[in-house]
């Protein structure tokens, strides 16, 4: 859905820099900083059904697949900076600043060196880390994001909330061959965690979103984001037989946001939809193909790992629906296993005056349930494994 410009009015609401919490706070920010603290608070336990999480499912091993590009690429960034903006980009791999990534775009934990505030070489080198973990398709609709959010700006005319530029890079650990590390990007509609550990890559929690998410006009003119995120999603759901959707479909009406979001880590969602042993073997090859939308944003040999792995768990994989099935329905899907979480939610105005949900919003969020976001089991392992060794030699 094109862009109609002179269709769109910014809302009128409270202000806060996208760069730095304002002096006094508006009532609703005091409220999200609240909830996020104690979210924070509580320890991480990951996004389970139930509160218990599977065991055994994601064991350190050998992939073949290198992992030396990402490594090379965030060595690059760091030898770019000056001292004070090192010493701004590194947290300890334990850091809780792993869970401090917000959506929303005024700021409000932002942590790392933002883009804007680095030079031409040095952005161009925090860019290289992006696309040297992710696909081309990955970090095309990565850059597209950050381009979208230049194109809210231009059209609500509020630079102080909004920009190409206004994302901030982390670094977790030191970058190393054996040992765990990671990154994070983290700012408006876009936030990738990757975890780094041998030759393992999680890279979730990932959130990807946009408003709008189309340019028809500006500097970005013709940028388009999540069509077939938003395509595919609508084949599978308008596969379904009457029998097939009593069971996929939740309800006509959306929620107002994805379930998994910013400060959800410990997020209890029970299966719901229709389990893919009860879809035919093309329904399923429509379901694989949704899942590699997203999984596929990941580096080509991560992502095969990764699919082998949801393949693994496809008959305990549900496809749940909110919504319309037309061809210019707004609606929302989930897809749902052991191994992986997707949602994608058409949202309704924030930076645009729709107080119904439009194609124009979209949030998506991919996350790795049983306690693996943020690679934090395999972190688990690495330790549990370094101690036993550890005793050995000293024993």
């Amino acid at each position: 859905m094109a862009l109609e410009t002179t269709r769109y009015r910014p809302r009128q609401r409270p202000i806060a820099s996208a760069r730095a919490l304002p002096t006094v706070l508006p009532e609703f920010l005091r409220t999200y900083i609240q909830n996020a603290e104690a979210a924070l608070a509580e320890p991480f336990k990951g996004i389970t059904i139930d509160g218990a999480a599977f065991s055994g499912l994601y064991p350190i091993r050998p992939t073949g697949v290198a992992t030396h590009p990402i490594r090379a690429a965030a060595e690059a960034v760091l030898a770019a900076l000056d001292q004070a903006q090192r010493a701004a980009i590194q947290f300890p791999i334990e850091s809780d600043a792993w869970r401090r990534w917000s959506n929303i775009h005024i700021f409000t934990m932002r942590h790392g060196v933002c883009l804007e505030a680095m030079d031409p070489a040095q952005r161009e080198r925090a860019l290289a880390l992006l696309q040297a973990s992710l696909s081309a398709q990955g970090f095309q609709t990565a850059r597209d994001i950050m381009r979208l959010n230049e194109t809210i700006a231009e059209i609500t005319d509020r630079w102080e909330e909004y920009g190409e530029w206004l994302y901030w890079l982390s670094l977790f650990g030191t970058p190393s061959a054996d040992e765990p590390w990671g990154w994070q990007i983290d700012g408006h509609h876009l936030i990738i965690n990757c975890f780094v550990l041998g030759e393992q890559v999680v890279m979730t929690p990932m959130f990807m979103g946009s408003e709008p998410v189309e340019a028809d006009a500006g500097r970005y003119a013709g940028t388009r984001v999540f069509a077939a995120e938003e395509s595919r999603g609508l084949a599978l759901a308008r596969s379904l037989t009457a029998e097939q959707r009593r069971a996929a479909v939740l309800s006509d009406q959306l929620p107002p946001e994805v379930f998994a979001g910013a400060f959800r880590d410990n997020l209890e969602l029970r299966y719901q939809g229709i389990r893919a042993d009860r879809l035919t073997a093309p329904q399923q090859e429509l379901l694989l193909d949704l899942i590699e939308t997203y999984v596929g944003r990941m580096a080509e040999g991560h992502a095969t790992i990764k699919m082998d792995e949801v393949r693994r768990y496809l008959t305990d994989t549900h496809f749940a629906w909110m919504g319309g099935v037309e061809e210019d329905s707004v609606f929302y899907y989930r897809v749902h296993s052991p191994v992986i979480l997707i949602e994608f939610d058409h949202q309704r105005g924030v930076a645009l005056d729709y107080d119904v949900p439009t194609r124009s919003h979209i949030h998506t969020v991919m996350r790795t349930p049983n306690r693996n976001d943020y690679g934090k089991d395999l972190l688990r392992q690495h330790y549990a494994q370094a101690a036993h060794h550890q005793a050995a030699r000293t024993g």
